[in-house]
């Protein structure tokens, strides 16, 4: 019989059993190889959607990343999900190490959170372990990175409602009570409001994350740095898409960041057709319950408030009213005046946004 190795000839007479043992006992008892170890470890860490999501999500924050973009979607069985921030980066030379089991940059800095003991370079690898595919889909050192990941849903669980987007309710003692499914969205919320010191979240679709992305972009780079940008791939990752100057650049780095899109669905970003849905605190109201809450909401109970959907028109001459009343105010305070100002209608109310950037 031939074979290519001596691991390959014992494997075709003894099975794969002695890889994973270190040391039989007998009577059934063995002391498992600590690559077997860590595998059935691993197995137990990552056991639905919403673990992934937010062990990507406490990699991101322990990276240092300001701005957080989840972008998520579901193909027949398969769920997708791509995380996209501007922190501390990952050398091209780690991009498949950072997979492997105890492979971690935090050597001195493993710490508890909320949600347990993070740093002991387990999370990717249990990803890894879990899920259809985990990759680095670009990353290098201080310009972000973005990682995506598939699972079947058919063998790693997730809610079966994702649509529905938790309640938060003040009890009379102070204390906040959440309310809804413990889907994706609930995850992400509550790592939200715990790094709310830290980080921004944005969460959507690949076609909203890329408009929350291209307005992130417009917003911290000045004009002649999106016009003369000879180098896309020496910008951070999540300001790269305001580079584009026409749909197919746009789909075309969208892409390098691990997002799909059509041409189509690109220039509909870029005319503002599909908005940024904004970070994700901005969609939390917060209610008050008991018996006080009841008496007042009963006497506003007249008052209704309602979405409203502004068209790009009506949008663009709020962003430029807003603009023309801080350009008249930037130079005493030695900001950038050439911003991008950023109008939304969320939760009853039209925000409009504009970013502080130090004059250079």
């Amino acid at each position: 019989m031939e074979t290519n190795s001596l691991q390959e000839f014992v494997e075709t007479v003894n099975g794969t059993g002695h890889l994973r043992v270190e040391y039989d006992y007998g009577d059934g008892f063995v002391r498992l190889q600590t690559s077997e170890a860590e595998r059935r470890q691993a197995a137990q860490d990552i056991q639905c959607s919403e673990h992934i999501v937010l062990e990507l999500l406490r990699n991101s924050r322990d990276a240092h990343a300001s701005h957080i973009f989840v972008a998520m979607s579901r193909l027949e069985s398969n769920r997708v999900l791509t995380v996209i921030d501007d922190g501390d980066g990952i050398p091209k030379s780690m991009h498949q190490h950072v997979f492997e089991p105890r492979v971690t940059s935090k050597l001195d800095s493993s710490h508890k959170d909320a949600w347990g003991l993070h740093g002991r370079g387990m999370a990717l690898y249990s990803i890894k372990v879990n899920a259809e595919s985990a990759s680095v889909v670009c990353s290098s050192p201080k310009l972000g990175t973005s990682i995506c990941v598939v699972s079947d849903t058919a063998k790693l669980s997730e809610r079966t409602d994702q649509s529905t987007f938790p309640e938060f309710e003040l009890a009379e003692p102070g204390k906040v009570n959440v309310r809804g499914p413990r889907n994706l969205l609930r995850t992400i919320c509550e790592f939200a409001i715990e790094c709310r010191s830290s980080c921004d979240v944005f969460v959507g679709s690949p076609a909203e994350i890329c408009a929350a992305l291209y307005q992130y972009g417009l917003a911290t780079l000045s004009t002649v740095e999106r016009l003369f940008c000879s180098d896309v791939e020496g910008l951070v990752v999540t300001k790269r898409l305001a580079t584009a100057s026409d749909p197919r650049q746009f789909a075309s780095i969208a892409a390098s960041l691990g997002l799909e899109i059509s041409e189509r669905t690109a220039r509909r970003i870029i005319d503002g057709e599909i908005a940024s849905p904004g970070p994700i605190l901005e969609r939390i109201t917060l209610k008050s319950s008991g018996p006080a809450a009841k008496r007042k909401n009963s006497a506003k109970s007249t008052h209704i408030v309602r979405n409203v959907h502004l068209d790009a028109d009506d949008r663009e001459l709020l962003a430029k009213s807003a603009l023309s009343s801080f350009r008249a105010i930037a130079d005493k305070y030695y900001l950038e005046p050439d911003v991008q100002a950023q109008v939304r209608a969320i939760g009853g109310r039209i925000v409009i946004s504009l970013p502080v950037v130090d004059r250079e």
